[in-house]
């Protein structure tokens, strides 16, 4: 998968790809002091739409807050605006969105008050996260040897990038054992999340989550809930064991880059019959229906970006 594309937005105008750089000084790369968004953008009859946009761009504005920058340069709608723009300039009918507010020069005494936020925003075409084949036969996980972050020791409601050394920690081995994914357990010792999406389980027709006190409170996440939800299905939040994983009919995670993907094994346990579960697919093809136009919510969901008039941007990007 190659990120490349036109332009990136970055600091108020776009520019062209090559020249959108950060300097080898900047705290961001050396301690993580960044937050970001991870948005996708889908092809729909009425032309390409983000999902979700106003939801993703509140998150991002609170991780921001959560780590302590105490100003912003851009209100919530610039940024907003600022999305659709990168996007219509890219001319992607389905693309992955990278927004970052990152800590500029400064912060050399740990201090984010010794630098400035300054706001990044790249897209670029995005196939499934996990695989196609994923979305039918499901993959394989096991349950990591590192902990999810302790609340009191991360922030774990914010996507702060340094946190995802964490992620990178756990996908590297599991991908090095072999495996697709990882799946990590609290301090607890209960089920958190995965790397990067949250989980389900599916058990006699009762979904369970893990409830929202050791886990990122995902988009994606919310969505299913809505949808399940919408069908009758019953869903809960509650605490769950890494055995119940085992003893499940069906696992499945969800997430913005990895949608919705059933867990076909964990721990060379075979899950249910070993493929994507029917519950599973039902979700899926309600998400799909979703982010593409053609569901009840999409019309309360999807921002489209339409025409836009990038004239004076478009000329300053070359």
């Amino acid at each position: 998968m190659s990120t490349q594309s036109r332009f990136v937005w970055m600091n108020g105008r776009l520019m062209d790809f090559r020249e959108a750089t950060v300097h080898f000084l900047t705290p961001a790369l050396h301690y993580g002091a960044a937050v970001f968004e991870g948005i996708r953008c889908y092809a729909t009859d009425q032309g390409p739409a983000v999902f979700r946009l106003a939801e993703h761009v509140e998150r991002l504005v609170d991780s921001a807050h959560i780590f302590g920058f105490r100003s912003l340069p851009y209100s919530p709608s610039a940024i907003a605006d600022a999305v659709l723009d990168t996007v219509a300039a890219n001319g992607f009918e389905e693309c992955y969105i990278r927004p970052l507010i990152y800590l500029d020069g400064g912060g050399w005494n740990l201090n984010l008050d010794g630098g400035t936020p300054l706001l990044g925003i790249a897209v670029w075409e995005w196939n499934n996260y996990l695989g196609q084949e994923a979305l039918n036969r499901g993959v394989r996980a096991n349950i990591s040897s590192f902990t999810r972050h302790h609340p009191n020791i991360m922030m774990t409601k914010a996507k702060i990038s340094g946190n995802y050394a964490n992620s990178f920690l756990a996908k590297t081995e599991s991908v090095r054992l072999g495996f697709d994914e990882a799946i990590m357990l609290d301090h607890e010792g209960y089920v958190a999340e995965c790397t990067g999406e949250n989980i389900f389980v599916v058990k006699s027709g009762r979904i369970t989550t893990p409830d929202l006190a050791p886990v990122l409170e995902g988009i994606t996440r919310d969505t299913i809930i809505h949808l399940a939800r919408d069908r009758k299905l019953e869903i809960v939040e509650a605490p769950l064991s890494r055995d119940q994983l085992y003893a499940a009919d069906e696992v499945f995670v969800c997430g913005t880059a990895a949608e919705c993907i059933g867990l076909r094994e964990i721990d060379f346990r075979t899950i249910g019959v070993g493929s994507t579960g029917p519950v599973t697919r039902q979700l899926q093809q309600d998400f799909h229906n979703l982010v593409r136009g053609r569901h009840s919510r999409s019309a309360a969901w999807l921002a489209h970006v339409g025409k836009r008039d990038l004239g004076e941007e478009m000329r300053a990007a070359g």
